[in-house]
């Protein structure tokens, strides 16, 4: 009995390991992270041999911030630099974007900014099959690594395929002169991978989803990276910026390895598009999902007074009030979250009655009593 046993989950390995060999992975082949490596931008272009035409998507305030350098660098060490400045993650920008990209015969896409010039270069480069590299200049959300995107459309956010970056880029300096506001969102995003990958373990027991352990180990160590620095994550800080970068990347790599958002995004994720879709005015995504994560923790019956008190030892929101959100739409966002992506089973199962809804928020003090 025991011999049969063992060749069982020989057997199951096995299968395991066969599926993970032709699993296709997307990672950066190069990663700068620290004061000042904006700098590095024409020799890595160099290093990845693409150094011929290149267009960079960005924002208004962020050509200002990282744009115009990067700009100058690389036409003064002879290359071709063409800028798009974007105002809105939609698929009519993707479709502009990519029709420029298209126009100039670019060899790669610089996406430059705090996430949607991010999303945008990815998405556009895709259609134009070649590669991107990223570069933040705010640590808001682990978008900065993955190969999904946020493109909003009809009022409504969605998450689609796109490809990972060629390169990352990210200049502490500049990133700890964004507004504290975004870091701390970052934060609260990567924090949230605790409730993701207990969703996705509930998945693996009760639907035979594909489980990595690997993956959901990183994505756990990206989160405990934040949460046990949470006191020495501060506004201003250099090296807070470096702490929540790291961080980011290595969220954004577990879900490389899984091939999907699954160790990064569960029923948190789900409550914060839900979330999107009611409030008159959202909050950041990365809130949305940290406080998400407290509620759905509570739903796991895990330690969710952990994932408060480390958000608030950030200065990340914990309350709908310290978000700028009615209770109301709270609630109704927990009823509806489970409808956002059917397909991906979670905690929240078939949905929530609204007294278990109003329950988990006032308990977990995301509402008002």
């Amino acid at each position: 009995m025991i011999m049969k046993h063992n060749e069982e989950q020989l057997s199951a390995d096995w299968r395991e390991d066969e599926a993970a060999a032709m699993k296709w992975m997307e990672f950066p082949r190069e990663i700068l992270i620290g004061k000042n490596v904006l700098n590095n931008v024409p020799d890595v272009l160099n290093k990845l041999k693409i150094s011929e035409k290149v267009l960079l998507v960005t924002g208004k305030n962020t050509l200002d911030v990282a744009g115009k350098q990067i700009l100058e660098m690389i036409e003064n060490n002879g290359g071709v630099c063409e800028i798009c400045v974007s105002e809105k993650a939609s698929p009519e920008e993707v479709k502009k974007i990519t029709e420029a990209g298209a126009a100039l015969g670019a060899d790669c896409f610089l996406g430059v900014g705090s996430g949607r010039s991010i999303d945008l270069a990815k998405l556009s480069s895709k259609n134009c099959d070649v590669p991107f590299i990223s570069i933040p200049t705010a640590a808001s959300h682990d978008g900065i690594v993955s190969a999904r995107a946020s493109i909003h459309s009809d009022g409504k956010s969605e998450s689609v395929e796109a490809q990972a970056p060629i390169a990352v880029i990210a200049d502490t300096e500049i990133i700890s002169r964004a507004p504290f506001r975004l870091l701390a969102a970052g934060c609260g995003d990567v924090i949230s991978n605790y409730t993701s990958v207990l969703d996705w373990e509930l998945a693996s027991r009760h639907q035979n989803e594909p489980f990595s352990k690997s993956a959901s180990m990183m994505a756990y160590m990206s989160a405990d990276m934040i949460s046990n620095s949470a006191t020495l994550i501060r506004p201003g800080l250099e090296s807070s910026a470096r702490i929540a970068v790291k961080a980011l990347v290595l969220s954004g790599a577990a879900m490389s390895v899984a091939g999907s958002s699954r160790p990064a995004s569960g029923s948190e994720h789900m409550f914060s598009h839900a979330l999107d879709r009611i409030a008159k005015k959202p909050a950041l995504h990365g809130e949305q999902c940290a406080v998400g994560s407290i509620m759905m923790m509570y739903l796991h019956g895990g330690d969710w007074e952990k994932i408060r008190n480390s958000l608030q030892q950030i200065g990340a929101p914990t309350s709908a009030r310290e978000m700028g959100i009615e209770d109301e739409e709270i609630i109704e966002a927990l009823l509806r979250a489970h409808t956002i992506r059917p397909e991906r089973y979670t905690i929240l199962g078939g949905g929530l009655t609204l007294s278990a809804a109003e329950k988990m928020a006032s308990v977990t003090k995301v509402i008002s009593d």
